[in-house]
C-alpha cells in the first residue's frame, strides 16, 4: 500500500509588532484563518526566528524602536523575494513611498480592516509562492548577472547594484522576453503598485535608471533599446 502524500505546510507569517495587544490579536486572527504564525516585538527577535524557520511572509510595523520597518525591509529584500507588508499608524504618502521603493509588496495603515488585510495576504503568498516555482535563473549579459530569484543584478566585478523592486520586476520582465517589442501598457502589468500613468510616464521614469544602473547610453542603447512608437526591447545578447 502507497503511502499517502504528506499535506503541505500551511504558509508561515511572522508579525513583527511592538504593541502587545495588536500583535496579539492579529496573531489570534490570522491563526484561526490556518495560517502558521509567529510573533516578535523588535527586529532581533525576528531575525532569530527567521535564523531558525524562515517565514512565507512578514507584517511588519514601521516604528519600531531601533530597527524599524523601513530598514528590516531594506534588509530582507536584499537577502531574498519574501513577501513584505508594511504596517503603520501614520496616514502621509512619505513612508509609504519609501517603503514601496525600498522592496515592500504591500501598505497598509492602521487601524485596519482585517478582513482586507487577510485578502492582501493571500494574493501576496499566491504570488510570491508561483515566483519561488519558477526556481532559481540567472541570466548574463553585456558583462552583468541578473539572478531572478535571489533579486541580485551584479557587474562584471561581482559588486552588487541595488534595485528597486520595480526596476527589479522590469528588468525580470525584459530578460525573460529579450528581441521582443513590450509595450509600456505590457510593461506596466509586470510592475507592482503601478499607477493611473505607469503606462506612460511611470514605464520611462523606471527604464531610465535602469539605463543609468546598467550604464546603458541613452543616445545610443546596447542593452534596453527604444522602439519609438511602441516600446521597448531589450537587445543585448543573453548567454
Amino acid at each position: 500500500m502507497s503511502t499517502p502524500p504528506r499535506p503541505a505546510k500551511p504558509p508561515h507569517i511572522l508579525i513583527i509588532e511592538d504593541d502587545r495587544v495588536t500583535r496579539a490579536t492579529l496573531a489570534s486572527y490570522l491563526g484561526s484563518n490556518g495560517y502558521r504564525v509567529s510573533e516578535a516585538d523588535s527586529s532581533e527577535k525576528a531575525e532569530r526566528i527567521l535564523a531558525e524557520t524562515g517565514a512565507d511572509l512578514l507584517i511588519v510595523d514601521i516604528n519600531l524602536s531601533g530597527k524599524d520597518g523601513l530598514e528590516i525591509t531594506r534588509e530582507q529584500r536584499a537577502l531574498s523575494e519574501i513577501g513584505i507588508i508594511l504596517v503603520s499608524g501614520r496616514t502621509d504618502d512619505v513612508d509609504r513611498i519609501v517603503g514601496l521603493e525600498l522592496g515592500a509588496d504591500d501598505y497598509v495603515c492602521k487601524p485596519f480592516n482585517r478582513r482586507e488585510l487577510l485578502a492582501r495576504i493571500k494574493n501576496l503568498l499566491r504570488r510570491t509562492m508561483a515566483m519561488r516555482r519558477m526556481g532559481r535563473r540567472v541570466h548574463s549579459f553585456a558583462g552583468f548577472s541578473f539572478d531572478s530569484a535571489s533579486r541580485q543584478l551584479r557587474n562584471s566585478t561581482g559588486d552588487q547594484i541595488a534595485l528597486t523592486r520595480a526596476e527589479f520586476e522590469l528588468l525580470r520582465m525584459m530578460v525573460n522576453h529579450p528581441g521582443e517589442v513590450l509595450s509600456r501598457d505590457r510593461l506596466s502589468l509586470g510592475v507592482t503598485h503601478r499607477g493611473q500613468d505607469s503606462a506612460g510616464r511611470t514605464i520611462d521614469v523606471l527604464i531610465r535608471r535602469l539605463r543609468a544602473k546598467l550604464a546603458d547610453d541613452p543616445k545610443a542603447p546596447q542593452i534596453i533599446s527604444t522602439s519609438h512608437g511602441e516600446g521597448y526591447v531589450f537587445t543585448a545578447v543573453i548567454d
